[in-house]
């Protein structure tokens, strides 16, 4: 056990450098060259990652097979791995995005829904998803002036985390680790901030199955629970890379979330209309979601 875990710990290390020592030369670089760059490397990802290539297959034919033949999906994919791979790209790049403006790469469309809710000075709940460039999106509300706090999953390899935090610090936002930052949620609800949730993998927590491209998914219940605690609304709110290498957000109304005498009813109800607004926006850009993960992962519980 103590030589797994020296290995393992070896291992992080030596991975998160070398990371480190990629985000340097990839800063070094012009954008688009940067780009190709980490396109060439996803190519690479998915010949030679079998695992993550399979997944990434047997999900989109879960969610495609009726529509879609075996090539298109096979396209399909790889046009899933170049999509993540030009937004590492971005990521990695994210000072250098900050100095020459955010603005002058992304663009927003229905803003006024987030800010007319911000106006009520109770906090707002925002869902957006691992898609199109999810970390692009909170360093542009950081950087025009949105109260921003993240809702995100600490990683295992404890130098990738840092590197992780480290740049939501610099792009102005905090990080509230998932699971124990519950007493930073509500702080941060009562100064009137605007909370960022990622509810679309199926994770430790609690949570309810709804339909996700027609399958049962074990969804998170976290921002319908506090939705209905605190009387406040969940916005959807997503980024996508345009074909010209800029990226468009997407702020739409605030669900019209259902409260009866049975919350139980209300809660299914609820998280299923947080899982159709994740489904919209993917099925309009489906190379832009991370279909490596497993989504469908954790199965309903059958009754004899």
């Amino acid at each position: 056990m103590a030589k797994n875990a020296t290995y393992r710990r070896i291992r992080d290390q030596l991975f998160a450098r070398l990371i480190t020592l990629l985000i340097v030369g990839l800063r070094l670089l012009p954008r688009r060259a940067a780009i190709l760059l980490m396109r060439g490397v996803g190519r690479l990802i998915f010949i030679f990652g079998h695992r993550g290539r399979q997944r990434t297959l047997a999900h989109l034919t879960m969610a495609f097979g009726r529509e879609k033949s075996a090539a298109e999906i096979h396209h399909l994919a790889t046009r899933v791995y170049r999509h993540f791979a030009t937004a590492l790209a971005d990521i990695m790049r994210l000072p250098v995005i900050l100095r020459q403006g955010v603005n002058t790469l992304i663009q927003a469309e229905g803003m006024h829904h987030l800010e007319q809710a911000l106006t009520t000075g109770k906090g707002v709940l925002m869902i957006t998803g691992h898609f199109g460039n999810w970390e692009l999106l909170g360093a542009w509300m950081a950087q025009n002036g949105y109260p921003l706090r993240v809702v995100g999953t600490t990683l295992e390899n404890p130098g990738l985390n840092a590197i992780v935090v480290e740049m939501r610090n610099q792009a102005g936002y905090t990080n509230i680790a998932r699971g124990a930052g519950t007493r930073e949620i509500i702080r941060s609800l009562h100064q009137g901030c605007a909370i960022g949730l990622l509810i679309d993998q199926d994770t430790r927590v609690p949570g309810v199955f709804v339909s996700f491209f027609g399958h049962p998914a074990h969804t998170p219940t976290g921002p319908v629970l506090l939705a209905r605690k605190f009387k406040i609304p969940i916005i959807p709110i997503f980024m996508h890379l345009q074909d010209d290498l800029n990226y468009r957000i997407e702020c739409e109304a605030p669900l019209n979330l259902e409260y009866t005498d049975d919350e139980e009813r209300d809660l299914v109800v609820n998280t299923q209309q947080c899982s159709d607004a994740y489904e919209r926006i993917i099925r309009r850009f489906p190379e832009q979601w991370v279909w490596m993960h497993q989504r469908w992962k954790t199965k309903e519980k059958t009754t004899s």
